[in-house]
Formats: C-alpha cells, sequence, structure tokens
C-alpha cells in the first residue's frame, strides 16, 4: 500500500500492474528526453548570436521535424494498445465474484458458490485495533486464492461508485442497471486497499476495499467456514 512521501506508484501485485509500471517508465523517459532537447535548443537560441542560413529555409530539417514526431507517437501508441487489449481479456476464470456498491459499503457475492454473500463496512476508527490502518479496513474482507484468473463483475444500487484497487490496476465504474467486468490475477499472497473513485455522497470518503489473497487451500477452508455461518 502507499506510505507516507511515495513519489511512485504503489508496488505491483498482478501481472497487469508490472506492464502498467513499465509503459509508465517507458513513456516518462521518452517525454524526459524530449523535454530535455527542448530545453537544449531554447537555451542555444538564446545564448548563441550566430545564424545558421542553411536552417532558415531547410526541406530536411522540415521532414525531420515532421516524421520523428510521428515515429515517437507510434511508440507510445503501440505499447499502450498493447496493455489495452490486455486488460480487456478474460480468458477461463476460476472464480466470479460481483461487487455492489451502496451508499456507503460494498456487497460481496462469489457466484460459483451458493449462499456465499456478505456486506463490507468500513471499520470506525474508535473500534480499530493496532496495527490496522483508518479509513482503510473493513469488516469482512474480499478473499481470493492467489495464482488463479479472477473475474470480478461490478455494479451499483443507488448511485455512481468506482471499485478501484491501485495495487492490481484495477479502477471500474459501477453504474446502477449496468454490469461492468475486470479480470486479474493476484501473484502474491497479501492484503491490498483500495477505495471508492466516485463520488456518491455525504460518506464517499467511507467505503473502502480490501482484497486479501491466500493460497488455494486456506482460500478453500475461508469458504467452507463463510458457507456454515450462512
Amino acid at each position: 500500500m502507499a506510505h507516507p512521501s511515495q513519489l511512485g506508484f504503489q508496488d505491483a501485485a498482478s501481472p497487469v500492474m508490472e506492464e502498467l509500471l513499465h509503459f509508465h517508465d517507458h513513456a516518462l523517459m521518452i517525454v524526459f528526453l524530449i523535454s530535455t532537447l527542448v530545453l537544449y535548443i531554447i537555451v542555444a537560441m538564446v545564448m548563441t548570436k550566430l545564424t545558421n542560413k542553411n536552417m532558415l529555409d531547410s526541406q530536411e530539417i522540415e521532414i525531420i521535424w515532421t516524421v520523428l514526431p510521428a515515429i515517437i507517437l507510434i511508440l507510445i501508441a503501440l505499447p499502450s494498445l498493447r496493455i489495452l487489449y490486455l486488460m480487456d481479456e478474460i480468458n477461463d476464470p476460476h472464480l466470479t465474484i460481483k461487487a455492489v456498491g451502496h451508499q456507503w459499503y460494498w456487497s460481496y457475492e462469489y457466484t460459483d458458490y451458493e449462499n456465499l454473500e456478505f456486506d463490507s463496512y468500513m471499520i470506525p476508527t474508535q473500534e480499530l485495533t493496532p496495527g490496522q490502518f483508518r479509513l482503510l479496513e473493513t469488516d469482512h474482507r474480499m478473499v481470493i486464492p492467489v495464482e488463479s484468473p479472477i473475474r470480478v463483475l461490478v455494479s451499483a444500487e443507488d448511485v455512481l461508485h468506482s471499485w478501484a484497487v491501485p495495487c492490481l490496476g484495477v479502477k471500474l465504474d459501477a453504474v446502477p442497471g449496468r454490469l461492468n467486468q475486470t479480470a486479474f490475477i493476484l501473484s502474491r499472497p497479501g492484503i491490498f486497499y483500495g477505495q471508492c473513485s466516485e463520488i456518491c455522497g455525504a460518506n464517499h470518503s467511507f467505503m473502502p476495499i480490501v482484497v486479501e489473497a491466500v493460497p488455494l487451500e486456506h482460500f478453500e477452508n475461508w469458504s467452507s467456514l463463510m458457507l456454515e455461518d450462512a
């Protein structure tokens, strides 16, 4: 999760987020090189008193500064399109979870099980135990197995919400009457935090998302206990 004075993104917990981080670094390096070149040209034009007559009207230079930006845009667009298609790819998910946004909490339904569903409310500050995070902890976590394709169906019951977990590279709008879907694979066990990312009313800041990734055998034990309590 994020920590104080952090400048970059959170550590990736899914292959898609790793790709997004690599693309960010790739695009940022191109922007840095362009900025450096432009700054050098500005300084050179201001500082020098000489004029190159061949640069005042040169067909070759005009071709270069037309073709070069096009090549740079292609170098940015191709990796971007690749990641865009990867994010939309859903192949044989092992588990499907429906997340429904309410004012102001989330409810989760594991559609592969008969009666496995629960509501997830934020834990009030006065009820937090040592080590828990204010405004981020919930009374029920969304537990999923690691290294398994997970499909999440997102909708809302009342107003617009947004199901977002930065570590997973997931941000999906929850729209009443509409079902959006996304997929991801958790590459390591851990607890990953997110929040509603669409202003949805007075308590918008108080509907966090907690995803807990566990090994498959632990997930099976957890699901058995939840079904027994249902």
